[in-house]
């Protein structure tokens, strides 16, 4: 399997997801031409792709849908309420409803070879899901925009090889800027993000000695630095009622304006 950001921030979003046989993307906020910038520098064409994972409807997410859709008529994968946002989101454009193919949050469902779970999170949007998806015994998941997480996203998460997980903002940071204060409030909230310290602290609930890959993503251009996500994150699983220290599993940080590496597990 495969993981590679293409984009990853505040200003939009877009994440590769495949195999050798199956493509995918979790959605697609960021413009068409640099969706396709980026899937050259990973060896993919836009017209490879056989699915587009949508997470919720905010614009981050959305931005590049409409265009990838009508140009290449990819499946757009979502529930019905990030549907209807999108529907309403005019800057989308217009859509075939026939390209949607609605899913039921933590219902399991089949593209390809992959076997696609989406997961209900707590985040400010009509109907918002994470998605992990599964091959034989291997397994990634890409987990953003969540304002809390609780023993069940735990679970369904038991036994990754790799994620993509947000560290959205510095607590500190955020407290200190000039953000309005109802927008820090919302940030900080259970429908929020997750801060860098949060981040960390999911993380030593999911590591194992078999994990391969973790990807700092969805980091708040405004509220964080990459340098200080990729420190606290260390710091909290090595601090965490876990067995691991930060340094024993490869952490990067997912770029706001480039790709990242292709991971492979």
């Amino acid at each position: 399997m495969e993981l590679c950001s293409i984009a990853s921030g505040s200003s939009g979003n877009c994440i590769y997801a495949g195999t050798d046989r199956c493509h995918l993307l979790v959605d697609a906020g960021i413009s068409g031409r640099r969706v396709e910038q980026g899937l050259h520098e990973i060896g993919l064409k836009a017209e490879e792709i056989q699915g587009i994972l949508v997470t919720h409807e905010h614009i981050d997410h959305i931005a590049g849908l409409g265009v990838l859709a009508r140009r290449y008529g990819i499946p757009i994968y979502t529930t019905p309420g990030t549907m209807q946002g999108i529907l309403r989101t005019k800057s989308v454009g217009k859509v075939e409803e026939s390209l949607f193919h609605l899913v039921t949050p933590d219902v399991s469902f089949q593209i390809g070879d992959m076997t696609i779970e989406p997961i209900s999170i707590s985040h400010d949007a009509a109907e918002p899901v994470a998605y992990k998806m599964s091959r034989e015994d291997q397994s990634m998941a890409v987990i953003t925009d969540l304002g809390t997480y609780d023993d069940e996203i735990i679970s369904r998460l038991d036994h990754l090889d790799a994620i993509l997980l947000e560290a959205n903002h510095d607590v500190h940071m955020l407290q200190a800027g000039s953000y309005p204060y109802p927008l820090k409030r919302r940030i900080l909230g259970e429908r929020g993000h997750l801060s860098n310290e949060r981040s960390g602290q999911l993380l030593g609930k999911l590591l194992h000695d078999h994990f391969k890959f973790i990807l700092l993503g969805h980091l708040s251009k405004e509220n964080n630095y990459p340098e200080l996500a990729y420190e606290t994150v260390r710091l909290e699983i090595t601090m965490g009622e876990n067995p691991y220290r930060g340094a024993d599993f490869p952490i990067q940080i997912a770029r706001r304006d480039a790709p990242s590496e292709l991971i492979r597990i």
